[in-house]
């Protein structure tokens, strides 16, 4: 059952990230909304979208071909990311509710999944 809820886990947050990396290339206003900054066109937005698709695409790549010892690392380093969209959000004048509620559940979320492939 652990392995189930871990890979499981870590398939779902790496095809989030994935659907988060094409809102951000497809739909930038939006996405840039969801994310919590004022939403305004900039090739940060762009590059927001490239970097989470990829990370989403890596996390899945090494889930599938070098098993759950590698994501789990993948996943401990990647939490970064989510604790900075955190502070991003909060010296930017965003919600704190977005910043705490999306981004750094996010984190949390992301540690967790890296805590399950690591007991595996």
């Amino acid at each position: 059952m652990l392995t189930f809820f871990a890979y499981g886990l870590a398939i779902v947050l790496n095809l989030f990230i994935v659907f988060i990396g094409a809102r951000f290339l497809l739909a930038p206003q939006a996405a840039a909304a969801g994310y919590g900054v004022p939403e305004q066109h900039t090739p940060y937005l762009t590059v927001k979208g490239v970097r989470d698709l990829t990370y989403g695409l890596v996390g899945l790549a090494l889930l599938a071909f070098a098993g759950a010892p590698a994501e789990a690392w993948f996943m401990l380093v990647v939490a970064v990311a989510p604790f900075g969209d955190t502070l991003i959000v909060l010296r930017n004048g965003g919600s704190k509710a977005t910043a705490y509620g999306v981004h750094f559940a996010t984190a949390i979320t992301v540690l967790i999944s890296a805590a399950l492939l690591f007991a595996l």
